[in-house]
């Protein structure tokens, strides 16, 4: 199937003009500014909200849960759709906190490229190379934003090499800036030789452009003071002669990665940026799945399901399945088939998402991403199809790093919370584990701000004040093997098993050695610290 790829068809002009893609970036960067920025040149909001700017205009419209309203941070990855020129562009906001990178990972299973932030103080931080790491894994084609350039940053050709060497990926400018922290005026267009300068007075002004002929044009001279134009030809004939020019083929393998310098909360650079996401981005892609691949281009709908949110209308009870269409033009009302239960589902009311407003969608195409509210019929890894038995592969589900036991407040709503415990599992927000012997759950997360989250979120969701306390064990691991060797080692090992949400065995350990003496003592046995999310 593979020889043929390279002379398929092209792709019909409505799925052609799609572009989904992911922001990542460590805290901090600019991230959530920077997607604000995009709606607003997207002409999807009137003003951009900032994270951190007083009273109402701080709802900024991608944080929708309260606790990242008030932390100023994204917990929980929301999809966004808007227009960009004659471009669809489907933005899938990721949490930048490391705790939460289980709920990143996923979401980069369902784009096609990601948007890598960078804050031009910081340079390449622990969590952006973390990330960047899963975009390897996949080989997205990465776009890179060097993102405060009106602060003291640091040199560009500096943070140029922290990139190549940290991440080991090369790069090319497709912008220069011109000054930086208070002298930073504005960039160089190097890829359609303009010059763009940064109006301070009016943040959600678009800059303005003025056209010219190279770098020898008088015209440059008016409006760039003489130390730092001579400072940007120096540095553009070391870029010309030192740096690779931009190659669309190296940047789709995802080994070249083009640059562009700004200042989000400025909104200046956005839109060059997303003139690069709408040129040299990749439409929509091929996707793995088993027994075959699904090409975009086929007529037949196919989508998978990537994420899971309850609750996102607190008052109604209601779950989101975030689903990224693989192929096909989807029609509102159309009969699919849940492929895990080999059951029919009609989507009566699949939603668009704009932030934390959605309307609903009548029809979508591959590429998009839509929501399918249900009630539990639908979990990550979930594939919908027009019929054909096709399993979308390579969503992970990882061994949780920290567990911890949870008790109800009041005891008489034990029930309750295994209610809103399950949910949160089936969710993806947290592993939840059914120990054999006693009663209780465990409950194991990534990081430690998720216990905080979940314990905010069972309180205002359910009502229900809730405690975590220390868990004998450290962590857990997938049992797998032939089903009696299974079924005898847990036999023998029930102080140590449980079973987690979707009814699998895991075994809890507290030390390396309980993994090391299993290896040892039960050779059929295997321990993993991942499960692919497929039934």
């Amino acid at each position: 199937m593979l020889d043929n790829l390279n002379n398929r068809p092209e792709l019909p002009p409505e799925i052609a003009r799609r572009r989904t893609f992911a922001i990542i970036s460590h805290p901090d960067a600019g991230k959530t500014t920077l997607t604000e920025k995009f709606l607003l040149f997207g002409g999807a909001i009137q003003m951009a909200g900032q994270v951190r700017a007083k009273g109402e205009a701080r709802r900024t419209r991608s944080d929708f849960m309260a606790m990242e309203k008030d932390r100023g941070i994204s917990v929980s990855a929301s999809a966004m759709s808007f227009d960009f020129k004659e471009f669809r562009f489907n933005l899938v906001d990721t949490p930048g906190h490391s705790d939460f990178s289980e709920d990143t990972y996923r979401t980069l299973t369902a784009v096609d490229a990601a948007v890598m932030v960078i804050d031009g103080a910081k340079g390449v931080e622990s969590q952006t190379q973390k990330l960047f790491e899963v975009c390897r894994m996949r080989d997205l084609p990465i776009l890179t934003f060097c993102n405060k350039m009106d602060r003291e940053s640091r040199d560009v050709f500096e943070i140029i090499d922290e990139i190549q060497e940290n991440l080991a990926i090369d790069v090319t400018p497709a912008s220069w800036p011109i000054g930086i922290g208070r002298d930073f005026i504005g960039c160089y267009d190097i890829l359609r030789d303009r010059l763009e300068l940064m109006d301070r007075a009016d943040r959600n002004k678009v800059s303005e452009s003025i056209e010219i002929n190279g770098l020898d044009d008088p015209k440059l001279a008016e409006h760039v003071p003489a130390d730092l134009l001579e400072k940007l030809q120096e540095d553009l004939e070391m870029v010309r002669e030192l740096m690779p020019p931009l190659d669309a083929e190296l940047m789709a393998e995802g080994s070249l990665t083009p640059i562009w310098f700004g200042s989000a909360i400025n909104s200046f650079g956005v839109k060059e940026l997303m003139e690069g996401i709408a040129k040299f981005g990749p439409e929509p892609q091929i996707q793995t799945a088993q027994p075959r691949q699904i090409l975009p281009e086929e007529t037949k709908v196919t989508g998978f399901v990537f994420k899971v949110q309850a609750n996102m209308d607190p008052k109604h009870r209601d779950r989101v399945a975030f689903v990224r269409l693989a192929s096909g033009h989807f029609l509102r009302g159309m009969k699919m088939t849940h492929v895990r239960t080999k059951k029919p589902m009609s989507i009566t009311n699949p939603v668009m998402f704009l932030a934390s407003d959605r309307e609903l969608a009548e029809e979508a195409w591959a590429g998009d991403i839509i929501g399918i509210p249900n009630h539990g019929q639908l979990r990550i890894g979930d594939t919908l199809t027009e019929g054909e038995a096709l399993r979308v592969s390579g969503i992970p589900s990882f061994a949780p790093e920290l567990l911890q036991g949870v008790r109800a407040g009041d005891p008489l709503k034990a029930k309750h919370l295994e209610k809103a415990l399950m949910q949160f599992a089936e969710e993806g927000a947290a592993k939840v584990f059914k120990p054999s012997i006693g009663s209780g759950f465990i409950v194991g997360v990534v990081g430690q701000l998720q216990f905080e989250v979940l314990a905010s979120r069972i309180e205002l969701e359910y009502g229900l004040p809730v405690r975590f306390e220390a868990s004998q064990f450290t962590s857990a691991r997938w049992v797998n093997g032939d089903t009696q060797a299974v079924e005898k080692f847990a036999d023998s090992n029930k102080q140590h098993i449980a079973h987690d949400h979707d009814g699998d065995i895991v075994y809890l350990t507290r030390l390396q050695w309980d993994i090391d003496r299993v290896e040892r003592d039960y050779p059929d046995v295997r321990l993993t610290a991942t499960k692919e999310m497929m039934v």
